[in-house]
């Protein structure tokens, strides 16, 4: 019972934080993994080029697109975040 409660509130704050951005590193990084997820392509470098254009319109990646880069390939060539 309680992990279904834990689950549907889960749910229900990835909705409303999926219907909001905000000029933080950390909605970006939401945005990102999402948009990384959905987008095909086998080259990493590539790959991330193509995520931060789709993201062009997000208030980080406006205001810090240098940053934006930054922390895109820390998350996918350092972290190894999807390998």
């Amino acid at each position: 019972m309680l992990y279904e409660l834990f689950e549907l509130l889960f749910k229900k704050i990835k909705f409303i934080m999926q219907e909001k951005t905000y000029n933080n590193a950390d909605s970006f990084v939401m945005a990102f993994d999402e948009k990384w997820l959905s987008i095909e392509c086998e080259d990493p470098t590539n790959k991330i080029e193509r995520v931060i254009d789709s993201l062009e319109e997000h208030p980080f990646v406006k205001s810090n697109y240098k940053l934006a880069c930054e922390i895109a390939n820390f998350r996918i060539k350092t972290l190894r975040k999807f390998k």
